[in-house]
This record gives C-alpha cells, sequence and structure tokens, in this order.
C-alpha cells in the first residue's frame, strides 16, 4: 500500500501516552520526525520518562499553552476520561486538527470539547503495536482531503487504514476489527487446547497454530478467490477437513460467531451512548 507524505515534520500533541500513543509516536520517530516536533501529555511521571528516554519527545504533565503549537492533537486516553482530560486542554487547542483513537466517543462530542470541527475518529486494532494492525476512519465534513492524506500518513506505521462515510459504522468496524484480535487468539486458544487433546504439547500446537492462521492469512491476502473458495479447495467431501467444519456447522459455530460481533457491534454502540454524547 502506498502512503502519503505527511507535513514536512508537523508539530503534534499526544493527549495521553498509553500503548496506542506509543505505537504511533515509534512510527513518526522511525520515518523521521524530530522528537521535539512531538508533545506528549501524560499525568503519569514514569510514562512521561519512559517516553522522553525512548523517543526523545518533549511531555508534559498537565495542559500549557504549549498545546497551542501542534498541528495537530492526537486523542489517546481512556473513553471515560475525555472528559477531565479534555477540559484543561480545550484553550489551547481550537485551531488543530483532532484525531481520536479513543473508543466510544463520537465526534460530536470531540467537536464540542475542543471547540474544533476539524475531527477524525480512528478505530484501530492492537497489531498496530507491531505496525500490523488496520484502522477504520471517519472524517467530519469540515476536515480537507490534504487533512485525510496527512491523517493516513501519521497512522501508517501502525498499519492499513479504512474510511468509512458514516460514523456510525465505526461501531460495526470496532466489532469486527478492534475486536477482531481477540477473536483469532481465542481461535488459536482452541487450536492449542485440541493439539493438547490430541497428543501433542502445548508448545507444539501454538506453533502450528501460529503458522496455519499467519500462512492462511496471507494466502487470503494474495489471491483472488474469495474466502469461501480457497476454504472449499482444502475441504475434500469426506476427508479430515469436511469432518471438522461438518461438526462445527452442526454446532453452528458460523453463526453463533456472527451473532458474537453483532453484539460487539450492539455494545460498541452502547459505549457511544454512555461516553460519546
Amino acid at each position: 500500500m502506498t502512503h502519503p507524505t505527511p507535513l514536512t515534520h508537523p508539530t503534534l500533541a499526544f493527549i495521553g501516552g498509553g500503548n496506542m500513543a506509543t505505537a504511533i509516536l515509534g512510527g513518526l520517530i522511525r520515518s523521521g520526525t524530530p522528537g521535539a516536533n512531538l508533545i506528549v501529555l501524560d499525568p503519569n511521571a514514569v510514562q512521561r520518562a519512559r517516553l522522553e528516554h525512548d523517543f526523545g519527545v518533549r511531555t508534559l504533565a498537565s495542559a500549557d499553552a504549549t498545546l497551542a503549537e501542534a498541528d495537530a492533537i492526537v486523542w489517546a486516553v481512556k473513553p471515560q476520561s475525555f472528559s477531565e482530560a479534555a477540559a484543561p486542554c480545550a484553550a489551547h487547542v481550537g485551531g488543530a486538527l483532532h484525531l481520536s483513537v479513543m473508543a466510544g466517543i463520537r465526534s460530536d462530542a470531540i467537536a464540542q470539547a475542543t471547540g474544533s470541527d476539524r475531527v477524525v475518529r480512528s478505530m484501530p486494532n492492537t497489531p498496530a503495536l507491531i505496525g500490523q494492525g488496520i484502522s477504520g476512519l471517519y472524517a467530519r465534513p469540515a476536515v480537507t482531503a490534504t487533512e485525510r492524506a496527512q491523517v493516513e500518513a501519521l497512522l501508517a506505521p501502525t498499519g492499513d487504514v479504512v474510511w468509512v462515510e458514516r460514523e456510525v459504522d465505526l461501531d460495526a468496524v470496532t466489532a469486527l476489527s478492534g475486536s477482531g484480535p481477540a477473536y483469532v487468539f481465542y481461535f488459536i486458544e482452541a487450536m492449542v487446547a485440541a493439539a493438547e487433546r490430541m497428543g501433542l504439547s502445548a508448545e507444539q500446537g501454538k506453533q502450528l497454530a501460529l503458522a496455519t492462521f499467519g500462512g492462511a492469512t496471507e494466502l487470503a491476502r494474495r489471491s483472488d478467490e474469495t474466502p469461501a473458495t480457497l476454504r472449499e479447495r482444502v475441504t475434500s467431501k469426506g476427508g479430515t477437513t469436511y469432518a471438522a467444519l461438518t461438526t462445527l456447522e452442526a454446532r453452528a459455530v458460523k453463526a453463533s460467531f456472527i451473532d458474537a460481533m453483532q453484539a460487539a457491534q450492539v455494545r460498541a454502540a452502547e459505549l457511544g451512548d454512555e461516553f460519546g454524547r
């Protein structure tokens, strides 16, 4: 995937210095952004010291006029902490582009709290920590095409992006890819448990399961065929794969999995109602 070129060393301020902020910061540093152009506001002294040491960024214990230097603000606090975190920042960030990586906080709430209508919401996932993530993105109408490109460049070190045109669709993104790594880990757990039941060691099961997931995913990525066609190619009637899939279908695993993701979508909307108004 070809990513757009970011602003020439923009000044960026991160509100919150946790895992997702760290993933983005690391990518920016590796791509040549000077640490002096990166500001992180985090009340945790240990976290600030770690970020200063690892990335050479500037840090703040509390909001002040330094934030007004930022071309863009990245919101990376827990959703339940957003209102408290935004209040002291508001006086300094009204002229900036805002990117949120917070779950549940809707763009209306961010615009109201910051005084800026230039808001992009992102729903990332944890593989962003190793540059293999994917983020769903929604931009408010005030965000320009150039600013969309700048956001893509900002997130490029974390993986790929998918834009949605309706903010409500981020709830589906949350259910599919935001929560998705947990589903993969869940199936890996089951495969390891099955390996042990069948007489292999847990380590052998893990090695086989991880290689199988990684290889199958890459094969699907490179193939022009649908996942259903790829599945059919592995499934000979009366064979071992057929026996396994027939058992899964008899127990409605696929239907239950679809229901589970819809439950996650509903919960994402509920969190938006709780924190994002």
